[in-house]
């Protein structure tokens, strides 16, 4: 993570904010495109290895041109869908860590198609399927405990629908023949990132381990009617208020403990 915050300070600049606005027209110009003559996706705009390999550049970007799902309905409800889960990312990373995310997203689809056409010459026409998906994923992580309506009906936690999705692309890609694990492997590139860059390791570092079974073992029970603190200036204990808070001082010398109204308008003990 220290890598990443050197880089935002570096190229933070460079961030396109509100980036989501942009990808959400290049969907509502694919559900238009879907709805008209979805041909039109197909030959001009989808990413195509051979195509691009031959210069036809522009795939990179249009092949985004596909919306999350079809039909007028459901379509613009899935425009504001996840406008709004980019845009509550963007709020909540900043502009400079969402944009790495989606175009490290972007970069892996590209990367893909691109390998899949050179290593065994065809071209799939990778759908950004999976970067809708790493898009809810990483809002999922983010917001575990916010509800969906499955069907209308039923609510369920973002974390769920991420585990039930994740297991599926688990699935493909442990069954699938070679096309697939580079397919899923490199399209959801920015969301295995993630995953990794926001897990909490110290909870199986030893040290930390020690650190929290040395904390136990100090922290035990008292027993009962036994106060753990007391100032040495006026004898108040934690008994005497839920708010009282005590420090010793560094500059007294032995183990001398003040509450806050004495910690600094105290005699220092000093030895003769």
């Amino acid at each position: 993570m220290k890598f990443f915050y050197k880089l935002e300070r570096k190229y933070g600049k460079y961030a396109i904010p509100n980036l989501m606005q942009y990808i959400v027209v290049l969907y509502g110009a694919g559900l238009i495109i879907s709805l008209w003559n979805p041909w039109i996706y197909t030959r001009y705009l989808a990413l195509n290895g051979k195509a691009i390999l031959h210069g036809q550049i522009w795939r990179i970007v249009t092949f985004l041109c596909y919306p999350p799902v079809s039909g007028i309905f459901f379509g613009i409800l899935a425009l504001y869908l996840y406008y709004s889960m980019g845009q509550t990312l963007e709020r909540v990373w900043g502009a400079f860590r969402f944009n790495v995310y989606f175009l490290l997203g972007i970069v892996g689809h590209v990367l893909a198609e691109i390998v899949i056409t050179l290593i065994f010459g065809v071209s799939p026409g990778l759908l950004p399927v999976a970067l809708d998906f790493s898009l809810f994923f990483a809002f999922a992580l983010t917001f575990p405990d916010v509800e969906f309506l499955l069907m209308f009906l039923i609510p369920i936690k973002a974390k769920w629908l991420a585990v039930a999705e994740g297991a599926v692309y688990l699935y493909y890609f442990i069954a699938g023949n070679p096309i697939t694990k580079i397919e899923i492997g490199m399209t959801m590139v920015n969301a295995i990132i993630f995953f990794l860059l926001t897990r909490n390791y110290n909870r199986i570092n030893p040290k930390e381990i020690k650190r929290k079974h040395e904390f136990k073992v100090q922290a035990q029970i008292k027993p009962q009617g036994r106060t753990r603190h007391k100032c040495a200036v006026c004898g108040r204990t934690e008994q005497d208020g839920p708010g009282m808070e005590f420090r010793y001082c560094s500059k007294c010398q032995g183990s001398y403990e003040y509450c806050q109204d004495h910690l600094y308008t105290h005699q220092h003990v000093t030895k003769e």
